[in-house]
């Protein structure tokens, strides 16, 4: 345990420096508020269906809740049922097993129902494509109505992948 002192007393604590205050954001935040609102005329309720995978776009979707990007104040929020939800947000190269259940998600999404593929993986399939164990992409079982694509993408790539699904059906 001692070393461990010694060496935060001779290199220090490193960290990085928290982001400065910026203004335009706020203002960006107050106009997403209001675009939301005045398509739907509510909160933006997502369902997050993974539909086979890897993990990484899932952490990044999760790091949309934190502080930093604060998707909850935007007027954002997540639902467990695909019933209480206007968009899904599918991740990962649809595998055989998931087909079925995809679909179901989507029958069960409210209108206007909104698909929003995030990763290169639901985008085209990714390193799996179509196999004998996956359907490829989303787009090869839902109409898809916007794909953000990278492995995985950065979550501000995501939130706009989401802003513009919402202003494409407005």
């Amino acid at each position: 345990m001692w070393q461990i002192f010694k060496q935060i007393a001779h290199v220090g604590i490193r960290t990085e420096t928290a982001p400065g205050i910026n203004d335009a954001w706020r203002t960006e935040q107050e106009q997403i508020q209001k675009e939301i609102i005045r398509v739907l005329g509510r909160a933006l309720c997502i369902r997050e269906v993974d539909a086979g995978s890897c993990n990484a776009c899932e952490l990044e979707i999760q790091a949309l809740g934190n502080p930093y990007y604060n998707i909850e104040g935007l007027g954002i929020k997540f639902v467990a049922s695909p019933r209480h939800a206007d968009m899904l947000l599918v991740t990962g190269p649809v595998t055989k097993n998931m087909e079925y259940a995809l679909r179901q998600a989507y029958d069960a999404t409210s209108h206007p129902k909104l698909v929003v593929a995030i990763g290169e993986c639901a985008c085209n399939g990714g390193i799996f494509g179509k196999s004998y164990a996956t359907c490829g992409g989303v787009s090869g079982v839902l109409p898809v109505d916007v794909a953000v694509p990278g492995c995985p993408p950065a979550p501000i790539d995501i939130l706009r992948g989401i802003l513009t699904a919402v202003s494409v059906r407005a």
